[in-house]
């Protein structure tokens, strides 16, 4: 699990596009690597990235669980 707080309001899905915006700029990755599949609406987010394999993400956030 990895938690990220962002500043955008939970309005009209502002919410959700910042921290997809957060985690591509975090990352490296364009922002269409980056995928909500799961959680729009909820609290706690399931997030694809695509083209960034496990170990990198693990080497990046010790302790992450994928």
């Amino acid at each position: 699990m990895l938690r990220a707080h962002v500043a955008a309001p939970a309005v009209g899905g502002a919410a959700n596009q910042s921290l997809l915006r957060l985690l591509s700029d975090e990352l490296g990755v364009p922002r269409r690597a980056v995928r909500l599949v799961a959680g729009a609406a909820g609290r706690q987010k399931l997030v694809v990235i695509d083209g960034l394999d496990a170990e990198t993400l693990i080497a990046r956030y010790p302790g992450l669980r994928v």
